[in-house]
């Protein structure tokens, strides 16, 4: 198994940090020495958020690799697209520095969950996007879906581009929250294992219900980690 898995999503709210922290969570309770890794924060100063809320999540303080920005190289303070962050902070992204960081990182854990920052076509430069760095980097991924309206479009163009990428889909989960309507929460499940069985009939599907931010629980993800 790859040491780095990339967790992205279908959109920009799809719940990833959340389930990346609950991943990171599950491992960490049966004993792997595990770590999280953001690929790039926006709308953010000092420390990525999103980190922030991973080790919440996990229910540690923050590493000494968060606080050096290890786990995040890259932080800027417009709330937009990366490449357009980049642009106003003047700080163009170097795809190498998050690629070294993800090595220094794997020579320290056992595992790295590496989460990207929206959906797979979200653009990192104006000629690059974070779909081009999955599949250079040969990365395997865990793709986040929800039940909200309008995810089962997302999903499953996210699954075919994986397809047609050649990208090694290991994992989905389905994000109950919103949940506004249990008839399309269970309809959407059934569309999208359908695809799975027809595009990537080894990747599992794994359904987390809405957490409680106050007690996050451990959820089992052995079949996609």
């Amino acid at each position: 198994m790859e040491k780095t898995i990339f967790i992205s999503g279908i959109d920009t709210d799809a719940g990833k940090s959340i389930i990346t922290g609950l991943m990171a969570k599950f491992l960490m309770n049966k004993g792997v020495n595990i770590i999280t890794q953001k690929f790039i924060q926006t709308g953010n100063i000092d420390v990525s958020e999103d980190i922030q809320k991973h080790r919440e999540i996990m229910g540690i303080d923050l590493l000494q690799d968060d606080i050096d920005r290890t786990t995040c190289p890259y932080i800027f303070t417009y709330p937009c697209s990366p490449h357009l962050a980049a642009e106003i902070d003047n700080k163009p992204i170097n795809t190498n520095i998050i690629r070294n960081c993800t090595k220094n990182l794997e020579a320290k854990y056992e595992k790295v969950l590496l989460e990207g920052a929206g959906g797979l076509f979200v653009p990192i430069s104006r000629e690059y996007n974070t779909i081009d760095y999955v599949q250079d980097n040969n990365l395997p991924l865990i793709l986040v879906t929800s039940s909200k309206l309008g995810s089962i479009n997302h999903t499953l163009m996210s699954i075919e581009l994986c397809k047609a990428r050649g990208i090694n889909l290991v994992g989905m989960v389905y994000n109950a929250f919103p949940n506004d309507s249990e008839k399309i929460f269970k309809d959407s499940s059934t569309i999208f294992q359908h695809y799975l069985d027809r595009y990537y009939p080894n990747c599992k599907l794994v359904s987390v219900p809405i957490v409680d931010e106050n007690d996050y629980p451990i959820i089992d993800f052995s079949d996609i980690l």
